[in-house]
């Protein structure tokens, strides 16, 4: 099911395909708009995006422990090795994200926080974590990375950033966790990594120098 309406800024066409979603951009004059009740605010401007070496682009669909998704939204970064892609997707008619990372590929759900986060400044590498969801974590690395932009429907207000400070989180049997401290309270994604033909990708961008 989708939720069509019109741009405020062009009068474009403007699709939903996550129908929860709170923010998303025109594409054709590349408004990022935030709805407010019924209404679509325009409250910024995509970035022209760098060179991006990911396959994955909207619309393109997947499959993750039998349930299928579909990718719909997108935050980019750029840190020390590069950049990566926190690929917004309906996973089983739910909100979930897809990281694409120089070739490595997970899966996360967002969590929700009611507990109190230390600040990012106040844990160290190695230090053990809170124990969440049942699995004990520890810190991996503690990392800076710059926003770069916007584009499709995401589950929360995310625009005008500038750097952010991020945990990652591993733990004893292989899955991870990030803590994304752009936002106060920080906002906490728990998931594993998987193997990119596992997900059974259709509808890949393709170019030159991508082999399948």
């Amino acid at each position: 099911m989708e939720l069509k309406t019109s741009c405020p800024n062009c009068g474009a066409e403007i699709t939903f395909r996550f129908l929860a979603a709170i923010q998303t951009t025109c594409g054709f004059c590349k408004s990022i708009l935030v709805r407010q009740d019924k209404d679509l605010k325009r409250v910024g401007v995509t970035a022209e995006w760098p060179l991006d070496p990911s396959p994955v682009q909207l619309g393109v669909r997947g499959s993750f422990k039998g349930e299928a998704f579909e990718v719909v939204g997108r935050i980019l970064y750029q840190y020390e090795l590069g950049g990566w892609n926190e690929w917004h997707i309906i996973l089983g008619g739910k909100s979930a994200w897809l990281s694409d990372a120089q070739l490595e590929y997970a899966i996360s759900r967002q969590w929700s926080n009611t507990l109190k986060w230390p600040a990012a400044d106040q844990v160290k590498v190695g230090q053990p974590f809170k124990s969440l969801e049942g699995t004990d974590y520890f810190v991996t690395s503690l990392n800076q990375a710059k926003y770069v932009g916007v584009e499709g429907d995401l589950p929360f207000e995310y625009w005008d950033k500038g750097v952010m400070s991020y945990l990652d989180l591993g733990s004893r049997d292989g899955k991870f966790a990030t803590i994304d401290y752009s936002e106060d309270p920080p906002f906490i994604f728990l998931g594993e990594y998987v193997d990119f033909d596992a997900l059974k990708l259709t509808g890949l961008r393709e170019f030159e120098g991508w082999r399948r």
